[in-house]
């Protein structure tokens, strides 16, 4: 088989991080009777349900550790080597941090697919890692029934400027750095109906580092950070307003969705994984009068590989915020998407 014909998605029976697990079952699993050993160094650990853990260094600086690998997302061995890496990546930006260091998590069906093809997902994940100004150092191998690539990844930042995702406060307003849909798009491209121009704008989005999270990290006035991944937005913005005590309100019609989107959904292009997560969490959610529910339901639980970082910001810190945005080209992102509020009945209030 040359490159040209394999076609990658076919060997997963998930796509990206469409294959987490969904929330409900998750906490099933990590869930443990067992006495936690208290670590006055590590800052982050098991106790929040945040993107990496996190260690002082005792400097004034810590250390963020975290790991994250999936099956093809995308056709391409070196496309898929690219998103697989800026998503690894993408949680120690989402701390409000800066990588140092990754190494390589592969398995490989050697049986089933030939070993130059392997070599082209690496060669995908080294650019990223060149993107990022970092050394793809080493890594482990092993021989699985179906492709897996990922990264473990360190960084560092500044105790100062860490950023959790249970930290947001009453009235701030929330923010998101790139839009929903990646997960239709690619159920559509695994089914063959996606065209080329999505496919194109899907692959451009799936690749995109999420830099921006380290200087959001310097802004005090960003209270609360994380990045939008196998959850979809409504998974990760209910861990936001869970673990702060609050409920958040999103506005329904200011969320950024990828061009054509909707139009797969209307031949209902939905992703396994949307039902998963929507019956983890839906008894925590609320629509109001208004709110297209039945788009909503598709797109608000939407798997994200390598989404945008979800944000909440002080009232106060709008201005730099904005400006922030603005300075690195991302003007579509200045308006916010919802608002954190007294907690209420639901986590998650969903208005027009």
């Amino acid at each position: 088989m040359s490159e040209q014909t394999i076609r990658l998605t076919q060997f997963s029976h998930g796509a990206g991080c469409g294959c987490k697990i969904a929330p409900q079952v998750l906490e099933q699993i990590v869930h443990t009777t067992s006495p936690m050993a208290v670590n006055p160094k590590l800052l982050v650990g098991n106790e929040s349900k945040d993107d990496a853990a996190v260690y002082d260094m005792g400097n004034g600086s810590a250390l963020i550790t975290t790991t994250d690998f999936f099956m093809p997302i995308v056709d391409d061995p070196f496309d898929f080597g690219r998103i697989a890496a800026a998503n690894a990546i993408s949680d120690v930006y989402a701390m409000g941090g800066d990588p140092i260091v990754a190494i390589a998590i592969l398995g490989w069906p050697v049986e089933k697919l030939p070993a130059d093809i392997a070599a082209r997902v690496l060669e995908g994940g080294r650019a990223i890692c060149a993107e990022a100004g970092i050394p793809l150092a080493g890594g482990h191998s092993i021989d699985s029934p179906e492709p897996i690539f990922g990264l473990s990844v360190n960084g560092l930042v500044d105790i100062r400027n860490l950023k959790q995702n249970n930290t947001a406060r009453e009235g701030d307003l929330l923010f998101i750095t790139k839009p929903l849909g990646v997960g239709v798009l690619s159920t559509a491209q695994k089914r063959g109906e996606l065209l080329p121009e999505h496919y194109d704008a899907m692959v451009k989005q799936l690749t995109t580092l999420n830099k921006i999270g380290a200087s959001l990290g310097n802004i005090p006035g960003v209270t609360a950070m994380t990045d939008i991944t196998g959850f979809g937005l409504m998974g990760h913005l209910i861990e936001m307003a869970e673990g702060s005590g609050l409920t958040a309100q999103l506005f329904y019609n200011s969320i950024p969705v990828l061009e054509g989107v909707r139009d797969y959904l209307a031949k209902r292009i939905v992703p396994d994984a949307t039902y998963r997560n929507w019956n983890s969490y839906s008894n925590k959610v609320a629509f109001e009068k208004g709110v297209n529910v039945m788009e909503a339901f598709s797109l608000l639980p939407d798997p994200q590989t390598n989404g945008g970082l979800l944000f909440s910001v002080s009232p106060n810190a709008m201005d730099e915020v904005v400006g922030l945005l603005q300075s690195k080209g991302m003007d579509k992102f200045i308006e916010p998407i919802g608002k954190l509020e007294e907690k209420g009945e639901k986590l998650v209030r969903v208005s027009a």
